[in-house]
């Protein structure tokens, strides 16, 4: 296997059954706040977040980054007046971007 092949077979998101999919592309905090702390831990991150931002990809966690219309969202709140205090839950893990990847960076 070579490119997009290999890193892929050593994605913990590659084992999608299902319920998987919907913590990576969920609209909920929580959920991606899981799927960023998925990414963190895995060695084929950057070769992910590299990928999706080649593609442009429109939206979820991608390499330990949450994307936004093809663009790397440094912060995501809830609707409405922000609380007082961070919610548990709101506390997003942050997730070294790699230095050979910050001039394809797009941030929203």
């Amino acid at each position: 296997m070579t490119g997009q092949a290999a890193w892929r077979s050593n994605a913990r998101c590659a084992s999608i059954t299902g319920s998987l999919a919907t913590t990576f592309f969920s609209e909920e905090l929580e959920d991606m706040a899981v799927a960023k702390r998925i990414c963190a831990e895995r060695p084929v991150m950057a070769d992910c977040l590299e990928g999706a931002l080649d593609r442009y990809e429109p939206y979820g966690v991608w390499g330990g980054q949450l994307f936004l219309n093809g663009k790397v969202l440094t912060k995501k709140r809830r609707r409405g007046r922000p609380p007082k205090a961070v919610r548990p839950e709101e506390d997003f893990p942050l997730v070294p971007i790699p230095e050979r990847l910050l001039p394809l960076l797009r941030i929203a």
